[in-house]
């Protein structure tokens, strides 16, 4: 992988939010890194050579649903074909803190990861998903991604973006497959 994307939503209101989790882990692989990101048209963006190959994470500064304008552009300069970009994106069809790693597919319903997949042009994208939980009988799924963690999730949902770090992490070293095992196990 050499284009690491997480979804999330710009801006303090949503900082906190479920929908953020992307958003999350390119924090923590910047942190694990100690990188320094910069402003890029519509994206935050870190650069680092990581096991001597050069990584880019990027964190989309569009909302949500229109996410694959930002990843198009970073794709197209990096010169990153559809293939080496991993998109990191909330789920709320897995357990709370439960990762799945897939090399390519639908986007689920995930219209974060529906727009990524119309500007790539294909559903040969590998993704990473966290899972957050499902919303409470009563609760419209769009109330819910956008709502913080309660007390209770917080600790969960910490060592899920630690593990999700991790994931990204051993891909820089080791076969897609061999992670995607370990990882969909977890």
């Amino acid at each position: 992988m050499r284009l690491i994307v997480g979804l999330g939503n710009p801006g303090k209101a949503y900082e906190a939010t479920r929908h953020n989790v992307g958003f999350w882990v390119i924090d923590a692989l910047a942190g694990a890194l100690r990188l320094r990101g910069f402003r890029w048209r519509d994206a935050y963006v870190y650069e680092a050579d990581v096991d001597g190959e050069r990584r880019v994470f990027l964190k989309p500064l569009t909302y949500m649903n229109l996410s694959g304008k930002a990843v198009r552009a970073a794709a197209e300069a990096y010169k990153i074909p559809p293939g080496e970009v991993l998109v990191v994106l909330d789920d709320l069809a897995l357990p709370l803190g439960r990762l799945r790693l897939r090399p390519r597919g639908s986007s689920g319903g995930h219209r974060g990861l529906a727009s990524v997949l119309e500007a790539l042009g294909t559903e040969e994208v590998p993704r990473l998903r966290v899972g957050i939980g499902s919303p409470p009988p009563g609760v419209d799924a769009a109330d819910f991604v956008l709502s913080p963690f309660l007390p209770e999730e917080e600790e969960t949902i910490a060592a899920a973006v630690e593990a999700a770090r991790d994931a990204v992490l051993a891909l820089f070293r080791e076969p897609f497959a061999q992670v995607m095992t370990r990882v969909n196990a977890r």
